[in-house]
């Protein structure tokens, strides 16, 4: 439910109840991941999605039976699938599975949603996990944590309690959100229970080096992925506000140094856009050594050759080389700079989220699907 936040502060602000469906799990070709959510008001009031159209008046339906039963809803978890015998039914005509789980929320008995709520829609990192699946006494149950690790609500367990803290902590430090079965004693060995754990976290950041022409379609680009985007240049002259107004920051300053001054993560992205020697080298020599999900520079490849032979000289290993995406972007036979933008999105994109870039027609491969780096008894997705 943070993936609608804004609103739903709104309504807890107001006092006013709500029921709250959440995809919890998905398979196949489903439309909407994990956290995606749909509510609704005592008024009828709906926002949000969790199928981009296919079940959502099936949902809208659980949503006003939670809602009338008051006080004395219980949180179900419901499976909609594909009906091959037929396609109007209730289900996912593009072939997908979905579980969502439906749960009335009274704001004035859940103060860690609301404040959970209010952290995500002021760009703070936040979790909320919550029993979607297990005993009843338990189900529904709901702890709110902030990135300091502190929480608020829980189990009333305090066994239980300090493990789905540990672990909505995990989820959250890596800005993800997915399913984790935990014992109901706060053991690996009890009754399972299955929670799910949603993170907000600040937006994921793009920084831009090289404040030339290609450079504004690549902001529009990244402010329309979700990033926050920074552009940086050494060359006051270049580097301002009027030729980037869609950037969130535009920094005068050698790209080097700007980013020895940086606090970045896994989920940051890169484009180097200068392939001038004396920019890019200092700066690659330095970006391929960090935990960042992207590094691409832009050049010819006999740009790019040169450039490799000059960062070996500088010390950076192969295996750091391998990281460099160059020349930058997918194939398009892109020309212009919005084109260009558009080849260099597509590669980051199919970079998160494990795609071959390939054309879909014709190819034997999943249409929706994730570089997942979950292990063990922990599904998540970004």
């Amino acid at each position: 439910m943070l993936d609608i936040a804004d609103e739903l502060l709104d309504w807890c602000e107001r006092g006013r109840p709500f029921a709250v469906a959440t995809v919890v799990a998905i398979g196949g070709s489903a439309p909407r991941q994990p956290g995606a959510a749909l509510a609704v008001d005592a008024e009828g009031t709906v926002i949000g999605s969790v199928s981009g159209g296919c079940v959502e008046g099936a949902v809208y339906e659980l949503c006003q039976q939670a809602l009338q039963a008051g006080d004395a809803a219980v949180p179900v978890l419901e499976r909609f699938g594909y009906s091959d015998e037929d396609a109007f039914a209730v289900g996912l005509t593009c072939g997908g599975i979905i579980d969502i789980f439906v749960q009335r929320v009274d704001p004035a008995a859940r103060p860690e949603v609301a404040r959970a709520l209010a952290a995500a829609a002021a760009g703070q990192a936040a979790a909320v996990a919550r029993i979607v699946k297990g005993p009843a006494e338990l189900l529904g149950g709901t702890m709110a944590v902030t990135a300091d690790g502190a929480y608020e609500g829980g189990f009333g367990d305090p066994a239980l309690d300090g493990t789905v803290r540990a672990e909505t902590v995990a989820l959250l430090e890596a800005g993800r959100t997915g399913t984790v079965e935990v014992g109901a004693d706060g053991s690996r060995c009890g009754e399972p229970l299955t929670l799910l754990v949603e993170s907000s976290v600040p937006p994921p950041r793009m920084l831009v080096f090289g404040a030339i022409d290609f450079a504004a379609a690549v902001v529009r680009m990244g402010k329309f992925l979700g990033y926050r985007v920074t552009v940086c240049d050494a060359r006051p002259v270049f580097a301002t506000r009027a030729r980037f107004p869609e950037a969130d920051e535009v920094v005068v300053d050698w790209p080097h140094r700007y980013l020895d001054s940086q606090v970045l993560d896994a989920r940051t992205v890169m484009c180097v856009l200068t392939h001038d020697a004396k920019f890019d080298i200092p700066l690659l020599q330095r970006a391929l050594r960090l935990p960042v999900a992207y590094v691409g520079a832009m050049g010819s490849r006999r740009t790019h050759l040169d450039r490799l032979d000059r960062l070996r000289e500088a010390g950076v290993t192969e295996l750091e080389l391998a990281r460099l995406r160059s020349p930058i972007g997918l194939d398009l036979g892109a020309r212009t700079p919005e084109e260009t933008a558009l080849s260099i999105a597509a590669e980051i994109v199919a970079h998160r989220r494990g795609g071959s870039g390939v054309p879909l027609t014709g190819a034997h491969t999943s249409i929706h699907h994730d570089a997942t780096h979950s292990a063990g008894r922990v599904h998540s997705v970004a």
